[in-house]
């Protein structure tokens, strides 16, 4: 069997194609976090299940035109601080009127 002849050009340029994908890779990984927090804060500050939280986060991104993760991470700032950029408020909170409050079976009546 004849041997083909080894270019290292072929090496770099996968070695930057690996870099590239595992910066991709990493990327993804803290911003699913970033949502999957945000989905928390839904859940706990808005009272709603973790699917309809999702679905709140999914659609205020969809009506406000803002990425996902630009949407979450300052939703994750309000839990903290109180404070959340008005756009993302208004339609936050038209989403959670119509999608919440979630009750907890055997929970007192809300007021």
């Amino acid at each position: 069997m004849a041997r083909v002849p080894h270019d290292p050009g072929d090496e770099t340029a996968r070695i930057f194609e690996l870099r590239r994908e595992a910066g991709q890779l990493k990327e993804a990984v803290a911003s699913h976090a970033v949502v999957d927090q945000a989905i928390g804060v839904m859940v706990a500050l808005g009272r709603v299940t973790p699917d309809e939280g999702w679905v709140i986060l999914r659609e205020v991104s969809q009506h406000t035109n803002i990425k996902l993760r630009n949407v979450c991470e300052p939703i994750l700032i309000w839990g903290r601080s109180g404070e959340m950029p008005g756009r993302i408020r208004v339609e936050l909170e038209a989403l959670l009127d119509q999608h919440g409050p979630t009750r907890i079976p055997g929970a007192p009546p809300l007021e």
